[in-house]
């Protein structure tokens, strides 16, 4: 790795933490503004106003946001995301379980969707030009075209209401066998898959094809190699950089889309958790959980942008 590539790499990363601090002072700020009092929420109509300072001055909710704000982040750094407002419970644990779900669905959703979106963007990429491009290119831009929530609703009004196929909500401590793992993880996932595997198709295509274009591909062409081997053996090892950065920046949008399906389908993971504390105006799980998406989401970028750094030809 020459000096070039080295600082190139580290500046990403310094844009990284940087853009982390920035998100966090977002987070923080943004959650103070939801509608409401916590406080007033909490204890119920029936509070009494001394009950209702009593409980803001335990919380701290009497100071200036600044100072609270910055009690948050020293607490962050520290590894103590605060304490539940709702259920008085350790936020780090309340995460801790839903957390593994998440990944879980992630996980389920990325074995599933990777290798077919490679599979269609790669082949499509082969076959330019042909019907069969065309097919997938249309597809691919009809599926973009379809938010998450719109796939989801639909996907149960089909599988669940009028073919009772799949259950309607989705709870994962259900898994005892394989087939309750298609049933449970079926809907969620192909929801996922749609929203993250057109976007890869795109990229990979896009990477593909322009490795096609490139004077030393043509050249074994014109020396006999057929297509495949053209493709497999001097295309796709040259295009690997771009098609690694194309399915980072894919399951990125993978996080936008946990939040709508985990709420559609009742599924306990982080994204359902977040939404639930919305509603119970609980501040320090609001913002624990916004941190972790964001946090994942960041990572994801910046291996997406290492990679393309690394990958790139020129800067070796």
């Amino acid at each position: 790795m020459n000096n070039r590539v080295l600082s190139l790499v580290l500046s990403r990363l310094l844009i990284a933490v940087i853009t982390l601090v920035i998100v966090s002072f977002a987070v923080f700020f943004a959650t103070t503004l939801l509608p409401g009092d916590t406080a007033s929420i909490l204890l119920g109509q029936a509070a009494t106003p001394e009950a209702v300072e009593g409980l803001r001055k335990a919380m701290h909710l009497d100071e200036p946001a600044i100072f609270r704000f910055l009690r948050w982040i020293v607490g962050l750094l520290q590894g103590d995301l605060g304490i539940s407002y709702a259920n008085e419970m350790p936020v780090a644990d309340l995460i801790g379980g839903r957390f593994v779900n998440t990944l879980q669905l992630a996980g389920v959703t990325a074995l599933f969707s990777v290798p077919i979106a490679l599979t269609l963007g790669i082949t499509s990429a082969m076959l330019r030009g042909s019907p069969y491009d065309r097919i997938v290119t249309v597809l691919t831009i009809g599926v973009i075209s379809v938010p998450e929530f719109m796939i989801a609703t639909s996907a149960v009004l089909i599988f669940a209401v009028y073919l009772k196929w799949l259950p309607a909500l989705s709870f994962a401590n259900e898994v005892t066998s394989l087939t309750d793992l298609l049933r449970i993880y079926a809907m969620p996932v192909i929801t996922l898959s749609f929203v993250i595997s057109a976007q890869m198709i795109r990229m990979t295509r896009a990477a593909v094809i322009e490795t096609l274009n490139t004077p030393y591909v043509e050249m074994a062409l014109l020396k006999g190699a057929s297509r495949p081997r053209m493709v497999f053996r001097h295309a796709l090892p040259n295009a690997l950089g771009p098609i690694v950065n194309a399915v980072a920046l894919s399951l990125s949008y993978l996080l936008g889309g946990v939040i709508i399906v985990e709420t559609i389908f009742n599924y306990p993971g982080i994204a359902k958790l977040m939404v639930d504390a919305v509603s119970t105006r609980d501040l320090p799980l609001i913002q624990s959980c916004a941190m972790v998406f964001c946090l994942g989401y960041l990572l994801l970028i910046t291996t997406a942008d290492i990679i393309a750094i690394l990958s790139n030809p020129r800067l070796r």
